[in-house]
Order: structure tokens, then C-alpha cells, then sequence
């Protein structure tokens, strides 16, 4: 009988442990190289819920150092990234990432298994010598590439832009907020009782919450199903604050969904109109208020020429922009924003302002707010309303309407927060990005 007969199981393919994982995790990675917004593995992905975990992780550190991994990448593979090499370039930044930054994963590992997901990917599996070697050289440099300078974690333009208006020192804490990520914060709709407790969380300012660990989905931490909470970064809570007006005002919250400041305005004692001009955003902003067991006026249309037919005595502007206030939570921005993209951002904004003013009673409030790190759309915009709007007079923000929190407000008044600002309290935790400004219509 010949060798063959004898081992009936030798044809077999091999069964390398963690390689689908490693695939989907470089599936999804690709998915948002091209361009898409990161949406974390779920059951339907990956049913066992470690790989799940595992291969989240590896995602997550892969977009966190994205700009230390493409320095790697360019210093290794001088000739560039191969053409139509199909997800290789995804398979090479989730192996770099367990290599470099995840050594508690295995250095073998992560070349073993990076090397095997490209020999499964059709075009890939023709450079699987190529990604073995720019691995082992990885490895044996290890030391220097784990010690690059956190200005390498952001785009040449955006370090120049937040060099200018933040300075080094805080270039450097915004790329350690980066790898660090966000913790989730939540606000209470009752403060009183001990829900705050039985989540673990520490008390922030007004009704915010930060819980720093969880091992659990935010979906099965205790109040959620209740209503009795809303996710929301502490610096997002600072502009729906803002309005001083008598309960029962009618405010309308513009660019509403998914419907956090929304539900603040609600909780104020407001009469809330809600407006999208997106279906599935409406879609989710009805489900969270549901969820909480608020009601709004909810309102499809365009914030740029929607016409009400009774004006408001406050107006909330979270207008469309950047978004790279939260690349804590969203690392993906800081690989799909471009200068170009600024420019119309920019323009769009304006034409949503000029519309607000015009949806103002006199004597109304008008509040802008952004969730950039950019000064062309929150300082320069607030500049620009002063010029443009000699209706509207200033209402400068003070440290008392943000609970004491200090280092946020400008001379202006504005307030400007960034992940390099600390909030005091035993967390020491930083928070998004966001500018505010306000006025009142004369």
C-alpha cells in the first residue's frame, strides 16, 4: 500500500487557527480603505464572540495607526503597494498592526497567518513572497518603528492645519487620544438613583456619565432597554445646553438624527421640531426617541430651504462637516477627509445658517455647533455670521453654562473643545472635537 493510500487525510487543506478571522477582519478593513465608514464585526460576521473580539481589535489598532503603518509601509516597499493585488494591502496593515503594536498576539502569528490570508485571496496569493518579506524585515526593525512620532498618525495637511492652531504639544495628546480611543459616555435622563452606580460610571458635568470599561455591548448595559439613557460624548452635550429660554419654547433642532441633542432639547422642557432630509437617519432618530419615550415634530426636508409656518425661539444648527472632531471614535475620518472636501463642507454650512436666521422669531437664539477640529468650520464660520448677519448679536459662552469646565472657551466666547483638553475629575479623560457659538436675533 503505498504512502498515500495510508494517509488518507494528507490532501487535507491545512487548518491554520485565527486565518478566518485575520480574512474577515482584512475583508472589512478593505471596506473601509475604499472609503466606507467602520462598521465593527457583528455575530452575522463572526459567530464565536473571542474571534469576534479578536478580530475587531485587529481592525481598530490597523485604522488607530493607519499613519504609523503607511510610514512602515513606505520606508519597506519602495516600489509602493503592488497594483490589482486585491486585499493585500489589507492583509499587510492587519498583520502589521498584531506585529508592531500587538505583541501580546505573537510576533509568528502574525506573520504566519498574513501570509496564508494572501495565498486564499486570488490576486493577492501572487505577492505572498513579497508580503512575507516586508513582514520579516517589519519584525526585525520592530524597536524603531514602535516609537515613531505621533505627528505621523495624521495627514501631512491636517498636521500643518492643527500645528497652527493648537500647537505641537497638542498634536502629540490628540495622537495619543487616537490610539487610546474613546471611552463611552452616556447621558441620564434622571439623575437620580443608583442606575449610575450599576453601570460603573463616573459622574462628568450636568446629566453625563463616562464608563471607562465595559465587557458588555452597549445594547445590554443596564437602563438601555428602559429608555432611561443616550449615548452621547460629553463635548456633543454642550451646545443644546446653551439655549436660555423659557420651558414650552419652540426650538428646532436642525440636522437632527441620530438624535442625541434632540432628546436634550426634549429634556429641557422644549417643544422640539426634528429635522433630517435623510430617510434612514430619520429612521433611527424615531427609534431612539421611541427608546427614550420622547416625542418630537419630526420633519423630513432640507435644512438649506425649509420653511416653517411658525418661526422658532431657538434654533440648533449640528451642521454637516468634517467630523474630524471625533477621529476617537471614528479613526476612519483621518483616511477619507481631503482639503478639497472643505471647501464645500464650508459652503454648505453657510447656506444652512443663512436659512436658520430666517427661521429665527425676534428675540430667538440661534446656536451653531460642529463636530470638526477645523478653524475654516467653526471659527471662521462663527467670523464670517459677524460680518454677514449684523441682525444677530453675540451671546459669549462662560465657563458657568459649560459646569466649570476650564480651557474651553475662547476670547470670543466660543467654545472649542479637542481631545487634548482633560476634564477634571479623577478620569482624566479627554473629549471630541467640537466649536459653538451663539447669538440672539435682535
Amino acid at each position: 500500500m503505498s504512502e498515500k493510500n495510508q494517509n488518507p487525510t494528507s490532501n487535507k487543506p491545512k487548518n491554520h487557527p485565527g486565518l478566518s478571522v485575520r480574512q474577515k477582519a482584512a475583508e472589512r478593513l478593505d471596506f473601509v480603505l475604499a472609503g466606507n465608514s467602520f462598521e465593527p464585526l457583528n455575530e452575522d460576521d463572526i459567530s464565536d464572540q473571542r474571534d469576534r473580539a479578536i478580530g475587531n481589535r485587529l481592525i481598530n489598532v490597523a485604522l488607530r495607526r493607519h499613519g504609523h503603518i503607511s510610514f512602515v509601509i513606505e520606508q519597506l516597499m519602495k516600489r509602493g503597494l503592488p497594483k490589482k493585488s486585491g486585499q493585500f494591502e489589507a492583509i499587510l496593515r492587519i498583520g502589521l498592526a498584531q506585529l508592531l503594536f500587538l505583541p501580546d498576539m505573537g510576533a509568528h502569528s502574525a506573520i504566519h497567518l498574513a501570509v496564508e490570508a494572501a495565498k486564499k485571496d486570488m490576486r493577492a496569493s501572487r505577492f505572498d513572497r513579497v508580503l512575507n518579506g516586508v513582514m520579516r524585515q517589519a519584525q526585525r526593525e520592530a524597536k524603531r518603528w514602535r516609537t515613531l512620532d505621533n505627528s505621523l498618525l495624521f495627514p501631512k495637511w491636517l498636521v500643518k492645519n492643527w500645528t497652527q492652531q493648537y500647537g505641537e504639544d497638542m498634536l502629540n495628546r490628540f495622537g495619543k487620544a487616537l490610539i487610546e480611543g474613546a471611552p463611552l459616555d452616556i447621558c441620564l435622563k434622571n439623575e437620580e438613583g443608583p442606575l449610575r452606580e450599576k453601570l460603573g460610571g463616573e459622574k462628568l458635568v450636568f446629566d453625563s456619565v463616562r464608563i471607562e470599561k465595559r465587557d458588555m455591548r452597549v445594547v445590554q448595559l443596564p437602563g438601555f432597554e428602559e429608555g432611561s439613557w443616550w449615548v452621547q460624548d460629553v463635548a456633543a452635550t454642550f451646545a443644546a445646553r446653551l439655549f436660555d429660554l423659557k420651558k414650552g419654547a419652540r426650538v428646532l433642532d436642525m440636522c437632527a438624527a441620530p438624535g442625541g441633542k434632540t432628546a436634550q432639547l426634549i429634556k429641557a422642557g422644549y417643544e422640539v421640531s426634528a429635522l433630517d432630509n435623510s430617510v434612514g437617519r430619520i429612521k433611527r432618530l424615531r427609534e431612539n426617541l421611541s427608546r427614550l419615550h420622547y416625542e418630537a415634530t419630526i420633519i423630513e426636508d432640507d435644512a438649506k430651504t425649509f420653511r416653517p409656518a411658525q418661526k422658532f425661539d431657538g434654533v440648533l444648527i449640528d451642521a454637516p462637516c468634517s467630523a474630524t472632531g471625533t477621529f476617537r471614535r471614528h479613526p476612519e475620518v483621518l483616511l477619507h477627509r481631503v482639503p478639497k472636501d472643505i471647501k464645500g463642507r464650508v459652503g454648505l454650512q453657510r447656506q444652512i445658517i443663512t436659512n436658520a436666521v430666517d427661521c429665527l422669531n425676534n428675540g430667538g437664539q440661534l446656536i451653531l455647533c460642529v463636530c470638526s477640529l477645523l478653524h475654516e468650520e467653526g471659527e471662521l464660520q462663527a467670523e464670517w455670521v459677524l460680518h454677514n448677519f449684523p441682525q444677530l448679536r453675540a451671546l459669549p459662552v462662560s465657563s458657568k453654562d459649560l459646569g466649570g469646565i476650564v480651557g474651553a472657551i475662547d476670547q470670543n466666547g466660543w467654545v472649542r473643545t479637542h481631545p487634548g483638553l482633560n476634564l477634571k475629575g479623577k478620569s482624566q479623560g479627554t473629549m471630541d472635537g467640537f466649536f459653538v457659538a451663539r447669538w440672539v436675533l435682535d
